[in-house]
C-alpha cells in the first residue's frame, strides 16, 4: 500500500509528494529505509538532482555489500517468523541496477566516476554469479542475464577520449553479447573499430530514456506446497504420539510481477525533425523476472522449511511438557495455526525502477539545438513531449536523460555538461 502511494504520486509528476511520502516511510520502517532510499533516488533524478541521487545510490550500494555477510541471528529469528525479519539486503538484480543508476547519475551532473561505476556492473555480475553456488554444486545465477549498460556507458566514455578505441571496442562487443536485441551495437562496433567519434565540427548527443513501469512483488498464497504439508501433517497426526497444528494458513511466497507499459520507446527530434527513437539496452523488467525465477526455489524451500521448523516446535512442546489432555493439546494446536498465520512474503522491493532503460546516439553540429522527447507505442505518440534546449560541444559527448512512465514525462529532462 505505501509502494502504491509513492507510485501515483511519483507516475503523475507530483515529486514533492513521492518524496514526503518517502521521507515518513524511511522515519517509520527501519527495516526498509534502503529500499525507500531507492525510490528517493529516482525522485531526485527525476526532479534534476543527479548529484543527491548519487550520493544516496552510494549509501545504499554500500550497505547492500555489507548485509551480503550472514547474521545467524537475523536466519535464525526469520526462521520463527517471516523473511520480513530480514535486513533487506537487495535482490541482485536491485544490486546491478543500483550501480547503472549510479553511472547515469554521475553522468548527469560531473561524468568524473561514470566509467568507473559502469565497469563496477560487469564486476558485481561475477561475482553474484560466483557466489551461488550451493554446498552441492548447483547454481541456479549461471543462467542470469548480463546487464549491458554499464558496459555501455563505459563505452562511451572511452570513445570519447579518441584513443582508447581498444577500451571502447571490447565494451561495446560486451554489449552485442549481452544485449543482441540492441539494434545500434553493429553500427557502434564499427565505428570505434574505425576510430571515428565525429566528423569534423560535430559532437554526440546520448539521450537515454527510463521508459515504462518496472516490475513490482506481491503476496501469493503457495497452493501446492500448503496441500502438501496437510497432507503431510495428518499423516503425522495419525501415527505419531501428538497431533500438529492442521495447515490452515497457506504457505505464502512473494512473487514478482511485470507492469503493463503503455510506452514502447521515446521518439526524439532535433530542432523539429524527427532524429529516430530510443532502444532498449536494458530490459529492467525481463532481467528481473527472469533473475527471479531462477533462485524462486531456494525463496520456496525457505518458506517450506519455516513451516516445517514452527509445526516442529509444537509438536516438541508437546513431547517436552507431557502433554496428553484434549484441552491443552487443542490449545497449542489453535496457537500453532495463529503462529503460520502470521507469516508475510516478503515483498520489499525497489518499485520505481523503468520497465526498460533505453538510448540513442545522435550526431550533430557543434552548437545550440532543441530536444523534443515524446512517448510512443510503437511508432504512434501517445504523449504531448518535452522540450529542451542543448549545447553540443565539438568533438565531445553531451547526455541526456528523462524518465517516461507513461505518456507524459515525469520530473525534467536533465543535460549533462559535454564530457
Amino acid at each position: 500500500d505505501r509502494l502504491a502511494s509513492i507510485q501515483d504520486s511519483y507516475y503523475g509528476g507530483r515529486l514533492d509528494k513521492a518524496r514526503t511520502i518517502v521521507e515518513k516511510a524511511i522515519k517509520k520502517n527501519k527495516s526498509e529505509a534502503d529500499v525507500l532510499k531507492l525510490e528517493r533516488s529516482l525522485i531526485d533524478l527525476a526532479d534534476g538532482r543527479p548529484e543527491q541521487a548519487e550520493r544516496t545510490l552510494r549509501e545504499v550500494r554500500d550497505h547492500f555489500d555489507d548485509l551480503e555477510q550472514k547474521d545467524v541471528g537475523e536466519s535464525i529469528i526469520s526462521t520463527l517468523t517471516d523473511d520480513n525479519r530480514l535486513s533487506y539486503a537487495g535482490e541482485d538484480y536491485e544490486k546491478l541496477l543500483v550501480r547503472c543508476f549510479l553511472s547515469l547519475a554521475n553522468l548527469m551532473h560531473d561524468g568524473e566516476d561514470a566509467s568507473a561505476y559502469g565497469l563496477q556492473v560487469g564486476e558485481k555480475q561475477r561475482d553474484i554469479i560466483q557466489a551461488g553456488a550451493d554446498d552441492s554444486g548447483s547454481n541456479p545465477k549461471l543462467a542470469y542475464k548480463r546487464v549491458a549498460l554499464g558496459a555501455y556507458i563505459h563505452a562511451t566514455l572511452q570513445e570519447a577520449t579518441h584513443t582508447n578505441w581498444d577500451e571502447a571496442e571490447r565494451s561495446i562487443q560486451l554489449v552485442a553479447n549481452w544485449e543482441p536485441d540492441f539494434e545500434f551495437a553493429d553500427a557502434d562496433l564499427n565505428r570505434v573499430r574505425n576510430g571515428r567519434h565525429s566528423e569534423p565540427g560535430n559532437g554526440v548527443l546520448y539521450v537515454f530514456t527510463l521508459v515504462g513501469r518496472g516490475p513490482y512483488k506481491v503476496e501469493r498464497p503457495e497452493i501446492a506446497s500448503s496441500a502438501a504439508l496437510l497432507i503431510a501433517d495428518r499423516i503425522l497426526s495419525a501415527t505419531g504420539k501428538h497431533s500438529l497444528p492442521p495447515t490452515i494458513a497457506p504457505i505464502k511466497v512473494p512473487v514478482l510481477i511485470r507492469n503493463r507499459s503503455r510506452v514502447s520507446s521515446v521518439g526524439v527530434a532535433i530542432d523539429g525533425t524527427r532524429r529516430g527513437q530510443t532502444a532498449t539496452i536494458t530490459d529492467v523488467s525481463q532481467l528481473a523476472i527472469a533473475q527471479y525465477e531462477a533462485v524462486f526455489p531456494r525463496i520456496m524451500a525457505r518458506a517450506v522449511v519455516r513451516r516445517v521448523v514452527k509445526k516442529g516446535t509444537i509438536y516438541a512442546t508437546k513431547e517436552v511438557a507431557h502433554i496428553d489432555h484434549p484441552a491443552a493439546n487443542l490449545a497449542l494446536d489453535l496457537a500453532g495455526v495463529a503462529w503460520e498465520a502470521s507469516e508475510s512474503a516478503d515483498t520489499r522491493c525497489w518499485g520505481l525502477l523503468p520497465d526498460q532503460i533505453q538510448v540513442l546516439r545522435i550526431e550533430l553540429p557543434a552548437g545550440e539545438h532543441e530536444i523534443t522527447l515524446t512517448a510512443q507505442d510503437g511508432r504512434s505518440s501517445i504523449g504531448s513531449g518535452a522540450r529542451h534546449t542543448v549545447i553540443v560541444e565539438d568533438s565531445r559527448n553531451t547526455y541526456v536523460l528523462g524518465s517516461f512512465p507513461d505518456a507524459e514525462l515525469v520530473g525534467q529532462i536533465l543535460v549533462s555538461n559535454a564530457h
